[in-house]
């Protein structure tokens, strides 16, 4: 399998990279920082078994003007892509978001505007080679608004109705489209955080999204608990989430 995966140096990004190169999965990196996308490419060139060149480019999610030249780079070194993975996003704990507009508007733009204007360049390519599959990380805090996470939620509310979208419109011309829902999974981004008792590591995401990619679902929540956890509360009448503090 060819993957190419946006935010492969940190994180759950990172747990994915090494897994499908110690799978023997052919793996482009893309990121921002260019010592971590080189200190990436070395550890996975050796995990990889056969002593593969991993390959990278630039991306950032905040650079539009970034989105193109990294994925035809990606084209050119990997020639069929079966995967875009996009795992790169931003948090911040509402009150956070709440007293700094900026940091809002950072928020907004990276995890919804820009992801989808990098999405639809993903898109085009594979549909261009005859399809494959777009798989990106959305959030279960975009299931359902919650007070601890009213504006972050909604970034990943947006993100998942076009998601949705892309699946009933592309369906049939071979693109497969996978919105991966993480709870509370322990990486940097949550570092300082409180987890709760049913916590993932980024190894497991990791184990379920590379199974999604062999064999696509349209969802994938992640630990998988977490599917259990939001039926649960997309039950709840509005009265009770008013009162609630979850």
């Amino acid at each position: 399998m060819n993957v190419v995966i946006l935010g492969a140096t940190k994180g759950m990004g990172r747990a994915l990279a090494r897994l499908c190169a110690e799978s023997g999965d052919r793996v482009f990196l893309l990121g921002r920082d260019a010592e971590d996308l080189r200190r990436s490419s070395a550890d996975l060139s050796v995990r990889g078994g056969q002593h593969q060149t991993i390959s990278y480019a630039h991306c950032d999610l905040e650079q539009s003007e970034t989105f193109e030249p990294a994925m035809e780079q990606a084209k050119q070194a990997l020639g069929h892509i079966d995967a875009v993975v996009v795992t790169a996003g931003q948090f911040a704990t509402q009150d956070k978001l709440e007293s700094d507009t900026v940091l809002l508007e950072r928020l907004l733009r990276v995890n919804f505007v820009n992801t989808v204007l990098f999405c639809e360049v993903a898109r085009k390519l594979l549909l261009a080679q005859g399809g494959g599959t777009l798989c990106v990380f959305g959030s279960v805090a975009g299931d359902r608004a919650r007070k601890p996470v009213v504006l972050y939620g909604a970034s990943k509310a947006g993100l998942a109705a076009y998601l949705n979208g892309l699946d009933h419109k592309y369906y049939a011309s071979g693109l497969r489209v996978i919105c991966v829902r993480p709870g509370f999974v322990k990486t940097g981004m949550t570092a300082g955080l409180r987890p709760p008792p049913f916590a993932g590591e980024p190894e497991q995401v990791a184990r379920d999204v590379r199974s999604a990619l062999l064999c696509p679902r349209p969802v994938v929540y992640t630990p998988l608990v977490w599917e259990l956890v939001m039926d649960a509360i997309s039950l709840l009448p509005r009265a009770v989430m008013r009162r609630i503090n979850f």
